[in-house]
């Protein structure tokens, strides 16, 4: 009689465990779906202008789309890391030379930020690289870029702000070059200022 109701008591703690265990799962589920749901609401979409200078008097004026998927990771001190997509339309124009060539870019560029968790104003470092293809390389008659697609990097920082972090506003240093493709490679620096609106 004590071996049976021990195997009862067994069964019971069994059982109850397998319950626990369930109702747990359920709730680690339900947690993982509702952070999903509240990630992919997160989604946003920004259109950036921007303005740059850099050697040979070359001034840039820029226009990006920027995808930001809510994609998020390792929470430091109230800062974390974020992954966002952007894609650019470029006009670069220079009165250096004997002739100069006006040239138009477009191209991709995923972004890292590291950016604070909260607040209204929430700063930000980033970094990124991408590719940019040009309409030609040839930007005077004593300067060319020797390839039409480019290689690009850029850093910066910045800051979200607005009751709905609607805005962003930042400086960037990009070098865009084609990476040794072709000879000569001087390659081109810009500093840029950009506005940023998400929608």
């Amino acid at each position: 009689m004590k071996k049976k109701n021990h195997l009862i008591g067994l069964k019971r703690a069994a059982l109850r465990g397998i319950v626990s265990a369930l109702l747990l799962s359920a709730t680690a589920a339900a947690h993982a779906q509702e952070s999903a749901a509240a990630a992919s609401s997160d989604h946003t979409f920004g259109a950036q202008v921007a303005l740059g200078i850099a050697q040979h008097k070359v001034k840039k004026v820029d226009l990006g789309f920027v995808w930001d998927p809510g994609l998020n990771w390792w929470d430091i001190g109230g800062w974390h890391f974020s992954l966002l997509g952007e894609a650019h339309l470029g006009y670069w124009h220079t009165d250096e030379g004997v002739f100069h060539n006006d040239v138009y870019e477009i191209g991709l560029t995923p972004m890292v930020r590291f950016i604070k968790d909260s607040g209204w104003i929430r700063p930000y470092l980033e970094a990124g690289a991408g590719f940019r293809i040009l309409s030609h390389p040839t930007i005077t008659d004593t300067y060319t870029l020797s390839t039409a697609f480019q290689f690009e990097e850029t850093a910066g920082v910045g800051a979200q702000f607005g009751s709905r972090q609607q805005y962003a506003a930042g400086v960037r240093f990009q070098h865009v070059s084609n990476g040794g493709i072709k000879e000569p490679n001087p390659g081109i620096n810009f500093t840029q200022l950009y506005l940023q609106y998400n929608f």
